[in-house]
């Protein structure tokens, strides 16, 4: 059986690589989004057309920034809401367990 150690080692690596695709897939999905909007905003604006393209650069680089970060903290929230089910569903079986095995099993699930 791993230790305490080993399994909470193992919980923060499995957490830290969802928090990674989090933030790739976010970076991926928001970049063109800004892209998108940007191509929108050149077509139809002609003050973004007249801004410096290290601007244009750094708007699409903001959007890729706070989509990843938005997107490994879903992520991650998500993990730890599982982690959380699971370890509650364990603890509930060995709860029921010692239960049954001090006070035997109900009368009606005898003859099951």
């Amino acid at each position: 059986m791993p230790s305490i150690n080993e399994s909470k080692h193992d919980e923060a690596a499995d957490a830290s690589w969802e928090a990674t695709r989090g933030a790739v897939s976010g970076a991926l999905k928001w970049g063109i989004a800004s892209a998108l909007l940007g191509g929108v905003g050149y077509a139809l604006s002609p003050v973004y057309r007249g801004l410096t393209i290290q601007f244009k650069v750094y708007i699409q680089m903001s959007g890729m920034v706070l989509g990843s970060m938005i997107e490994a903290d879903h992520r991650l929230r998500q993990y730890e809401a599982r982690v959380r089910v699971q370890r509650r569903l364990a603890r509930d079986q060995a709860y029921w367990a010692s239960f049954e095995k001090e006070f035997g099993k109900d009368e009606d699930d005898q003859g099951r």
